[in-house]
């Protein structure tokens, strides 16, 4: 039998952040994880450069059935924080849009970060181990039974991760625990994830895939602006990615193809100013021509501006700026970025991450039901949540 303080279960970036602070405190830990690899995700992450976190993070950046439970972690563990940590590590990196971070080289930079962090303060991380059976012996202890070992432990933290992206590993193991110790879990959906298209509109796009347009895309009462990018099984990019954590199956999305004007206003004006060019000599000098001749049919665009009523021009601005289109569905967690729902944060304390119900028990990153915006959001909540679970655990 293994005794020690503290069991972690996944070597995640929320589970290596909290076995490095709860180390420095002296407590005894290790981590458990079935992958042969500490950090799988870490390494994958931001086509490998790792996008670890943003210099504009706020809870307005994250999806909850607790929109306040972020605030406190996110304020005593910041972005900040993490870039100091970066930047001790003399790690380079560079900022994209919207205030992203990513690594200059790769993201085995911050995993060998954690992986140095976690070996000067004498983590063990044990991987290729199963987590057979948890069972809760007296107040504050754990048995946890394993493939190679038994261990016996004070805290025990579930930093397991959600479930996208199952080549990873991903598995629905931290939600079992909750329900063996009548914790709520919310429903599970696949969240930053491309949309499939019905049939026909599939038929009707599938000549445009590869085209990426700067658009605004909304949904209910969100809207981002970023690229689309059209695909052969459907839509995707950066706007697409984020306005999926808000849609619900079977509704709409609107798409503006061209952000930066007023397309009806252009039309009448140019047609006052240049009534002889054709219709599709204005148009394709804004969008690829591949979209246009797909969004407005080729008779139109052979007619000149004087030849096209007002009520055309609508039409045609209707198309481009005020696109309806509604998904079939998503691809799933086959390729989502993040899982929406999980762990009810109400059952947690904001402060420790302790279960309030059982105590000793801890859950941490995206087994919880906090998801971020894409951009370095996920990845700051792992550093923020562990960290603070770290302090107590």
């Amino acid at each position: 039998m293994n005794k020690v303080d503290v069991i972690i279960i996944g070597a995640s970036a929320s589970g290596l952040m909290c076995a490095i602070e709860a180390a420095k405190r002296g407590r005894r830990v290790v981590i458990l994880d079935h992958a042969n690899k500490a950090g799988k995700k870490i390494l994958m992450s931001g086509g490998g450069r790792c996008n670890f976190t943003n210099y504009d993070v706020s809870s307005e950046n994250y999806i909850s059935h607790n929109a306040h439970f972020v605030k406190s972690a996110l304020s005593r563990f910041t972005q900040w924080d993490f870039i100091a940590m970066v930047e001790s590590y003399n790690i380079a990196y560079h900022e994209r849009e919207h205030g992203q971070l990513f690594c200059d080289n790769s993201s085995k930079d911050i995993l060998n970060l954690l992986l140095e962090e976690c070996k000067k303060v004498k983590v063990m991380i044990q991987l290729k181990t199963d987590v057979l059976n948890i069972e809760k012996k007296s107040d504050q202890h754990y048995l946890i039974k394993t493939s190679h070992d038994d261990f016996h432990c004070q805290s025990l933290v579930i930093a397991s991760g959600g479930l996208s992206i199952p080549k990873m590993g991903a598995s629905p193991f931290g939600y079992k625990i909750a329900e063996q110790f009548n914790i709520k879990v919310w429903p599970t959906s696949a969240g930053l994830v491309p949309f499939t298209l019905h049939k026909q509109d599939k038929e009707v796009l599938s000549d445009l895939s590869g085209i990426a347009i700067d658009s605004i895309v909304s949904s209910k009462s969100k809207s981002f602006r970023e690229n689309i990018l059209f695909t052969h099984r459907g839509l995707s990019g950066p706007a697409i990615l984020q306005i999926s954590s808000y849609w619900s199956a079977g509704e709409a999305i609107e798409i503006n193809l061209l952000p930066n004007i007023d397309l009806l206003e252009n039309l009448t004006l140019a047609a006052k100013q240049q009534p002889q060019i054709k219709l599709k000599t204005l148009l394709y000098k804004l969008l690829p021509k591949r979209l246009i001749n797909v969004f407005i049919k080729e008779e139109l665009l052979d007619k000149t501006l004087q030849e096209i009523s007002h009520k055309q021009f609508q039409h045609v601005s209707s198309n481009i700026q005020n696109w309806m289109i509604k998904p079939n569905g998503t691809e799933g967690y086959r390729t989502a970025e993040v899982t929406l729902g999980g762990v009810d944060c109400d059952a947690l304390s904001s402060k420790t991450f302790e279960c309030k119900d059982v105590a000793g028990l801890y859950f941490i990153g995206e087994v919880m039901d906090i998801s971020g915006w894409l951009g370095g959001y996920n990845f700051q909540w792992a550093w923020s949540s562990g960290w603070c679970a770290g302090q107590y655990v």
